[in-house]
């Protein structure tokens, strides 16, 4: 276990707790919990390059705490009615069609790379935002208007491509890979 690692783990431990706190309202302190989630993603991976301390279980951990915190909160955003549905919904499925994708093709062929696609890390940044400012206008009372709108868009529109590119990927490598056996 190292220090990247421990923070990713740490991230993890804050998804049940920022859920808590959407769910009972205090969308200013789930605001300020999402903030140093994201901070501490930026320092575990900042603290792995520059000191070479990345790893495997890393590779898998940093992504999965990202994946779940994120996953999570626009569940509760979408259970308090922050979020329209059908924006959970797309979001939620993405992730699901990419694990569950990534594990059959593990599967499969035994030769998954974790590999983020430009699109997917735009698709991420996006929802991160949304998020942000949904959390953010919510507890400090501020009215995002036509920039939450906007930003709507651009999650569901990054979303879709993101998840319809990983299957062409996947589709793509699993059918190079039988036409060589």
């Amino acid at each position: 276990m190292n220090i990247p690692n421990f923070i990713s783990i740490a991230r993890m431990a804050a998804v049940p707790v920022t859920v808590w706190l959407i769910l009972n309202d205090r969308m200013l302190a789930a605001f300020w919990l999402f903030m140093a989630a994201g901070v501490s993603d930026a320092i575990d991976g900042y603290i792995a390059k520059r000191f070479d301390m990345e790893t495997e279980l890393g590779r898998y951990l940093d992504p999965l705490a990202d994946k779940a915190l994120l996953v999570c909160i626009y569940i509760a955003l979408g259970l308090g009615e922050h979020l329209a549905s059908w924006l959970v919904i797309l979001v939620v499925f993405r992730d699901a069609l990419i694990i569950g994708g990534a594990l059959v093709f593990q599967t499969v062929t035994l030769s998954l790379s974790m590999e983020p696609l430009l699109i997917s890390k735009i698709n991420t940044f996006a929802q991160i935002v949304l998020a942000a400012l949904v959390l953010g206008g919510l507890g400090f009372n501020v009215d995002m208007g036509v920039f939450l709108d906007m930003m709507v868009v651009i999650v569901a529109v990054t979303t879709l491509l993101s998840g319809t590119f990983y299957v062409i990927k996947w589709t793509n490598k699993a059918t190079a890979m039988e036409d060589k056996e």
